[in-house]
């Protein structure tokens, strides 16, 4: 394929419901359409997970110092209040930035916890967070939900994204 023709693949892929694509999409058979789901969601998470990487090394670029570059950042959970109950999702600020390969220490210690109410949260999110990343590291949530302990790694060199279980 050319590259024009990818381009204009990926327009009416993008826009499933004009009438060319409708049809095209009513004439395949149930197996297909469910690999093709399939494909699709597989292909929207590593794009995600590519914002999260491209994301975080604008982050790290910007960093002062002359020390060596960053080779990982790590990402902890945090609990998200919905309309349908408590969630568990990937915290917008980087946990740990990290020089080396080693993994640091990111447990959870024991401390005092307090309620932040959804707008404080709301807020210091919208002032704080890098909404590009913040919006990647939510719809990677979505795509496969971390558990409590879970950290989010990311590998600079390589822009890798994994979830790590401690």
């Amino acid at each position: 394929m050319k590259y024009e023709e990818y381009e204009e693949l990926a327009a009416l892929l993008a826009a499933p419901t004009t009438p060319l694509m409708g049809a095209a999409l009513r004439g395949l058979p149930p197996k297909t359409l469910d690999t093709l789901a399939t494909v699709v969601d597989q292909a929207a998470e590593q794009g995600w997970r590519q914002v999260v990487a491209d994301r975080v090394r604008v982050f790290a670029d910007e960093q002062p110092g002359d020390g060596p570059q960053a080779v990982a950042a790590y990402f902890t959970t945090t609990e998200q209040r919905t309309g349908s109950g408590m969630s568990v999702g990937w915290s917008p600020f980087i946990a740990a930035l990290t020089s080396t390969e080693d993994v640091p220490d990111l447990r959870h210690t024991e401390t005092t916890a307090r309620p932040v109410p959804v707008g404080e949260a709301a807020e210091a999110e919208e002032d704080f967070a890098d909404p590009k990343l913040s919006e990647a590291l939510h719809r990677l949530a979505a795509f496969d939900p971390p558990a409590h302990a879970d950290v989010l790694r990311v590998h600079l060199p390589t822009s890798r994204v994994t979830r790590m279980t401690p």
